[in-house]
């Protein structure tokens, strides 16, 4: 019986250890969201512009922007940004065009 006594015990301590993902595991989301996130974009010759910004896993989304050129004859060849939302859990991505200095 004490043996089954210090199983439980041991089972309860660590039943709540946290399990941080690997650096690896990291890059491997931070590139399946690139590429929805590129695949998602109206924009020729889209790119990332600066690195994603995650956020906590309650809310489960990350952001980044998109830069690319507009695809569009009546804009001439000009560049744009998107903002991309990433929902990590589906691996889907939403596109909102972007414009910073839009007040």
């Amino acid at each position: 019986m004490k043996f089954f006594s210090s199983i439980l015990i041991t089972c309860a301590l660590f039943s709540g250890v946290a399990q941080a993902s690997s650096s690896e595991a990291w890059n491997e989301q931070r590139q399946q969201m690139l590429k929805a996130c590129l695949a998602a974009s109206q924009f020729k010759d889209a790119h990332a512009r600066g690195k994603p910004a995650e956020f906590d896993d309650q809310v489960g989304m990350s952001a980044l922007l998109v830069e690319g050129v507009y695809p569009q004859k009546h804009m001439q060849q000009r560049t744009g940004t998107e903002l991309c939302l990433y929902d990590r859990q589906h691996q889907r991505a939403f596109i909102s065009e972007w414009s910073p200095e839009a007040k």
